[in-house]
């Protein structure tokens, strides 16, 4: 028969195997190639391969023509993006498709605390799978990249990241510019529409820098 000492280790192994699952199903694995650690809320901006995105920085005078939110689905980080619909992207398939894979990731000075870090899931849960929106309204039937994460910082914790402005504001006078716009609005071109630019939001003083590829 074995005796108590043996039965003691072999169920203290036991414990402390299943501890091991415990925690390793927890852990959040993350590829050394993203370059930073990754925190729910976490707004990442990258110069897109899409079709406008040079109108975009010609019109903002940035490089960053995309951007979104990082979220957590079970404990691995996405970004929450509009696309061509918003949805969850895994973060490392979000960097590849960028221009030469490469990023800048940006965080609130101010830390989030757990609840508020659960009130900015919720409320960016409200706005799945509405599909993207080509003419840059200031509508919630429909978003475009910037727009999705501003509202859902404002809508979340009443922060407004970034300087709103109008679509006049920006500069309208380059030919890719004028093209996407004519193919967008077609004569009836809405100047006064509110809009929030992905410059607008990098720049704000809320935001530090906290990785970059």
């Amino acid at each position: 028969m074995p005796t108590t000492s043996n039965s003691s280790s072999r169920w203290l192994i036991k414990i402390a195997l299943i501890s091991i699952i415990f925690l390793t199903s927890w852990l959040v694995i993350i590829p050394k190639s993203y370059g930073y650690q990754p925190q729910q809320g976490d707004i990442i901006f990258q110069t897109s391969r899409s079709s406008q995105s040079l109108a975009i920085q010609q019109a903002t005078h940035s490089i960053y023509s995309h951007m979104g939110i990082i979220l957590f689905k079970n404990n691995q980080p996405y970004v929450f993006e509009a696309s061509n619909r918003v949805k969850f992207t895994p973060l490392e398939a979000w960097i590849t498709r960028g221009v030469d894979g490469e990023f800048v990731a940006k965080r609130l000075k101010k830390t989030l605390t757990n609840k508020e870090k659960q009130r900015i899931w919720s409320i960016s849960q409200n706005y799945i799978n509405r599909p993207y929106d080509l003419t840059f309204s200031w509508s919630d039937d429909r978003q475009y990249c910037s727009e999705l994460v501003w509202k859902i910082y404002f809508n979340a914790l009443g922060l407004k990241i970034g300087q709103q402005q109008k679509l006049r504001e920006f500069n309208l006078t380059s030919p890719a510019v004028k093209a996407k716009l004519t193919e967008r609005y077609g004569t009836v071109i809405h100047y006064n529409e509110t809009v929030i630019s992905p410059k607008s939001m990098f720049d704000s003083p809320l935001l530090t820098a906290v990785g970059q590829k």
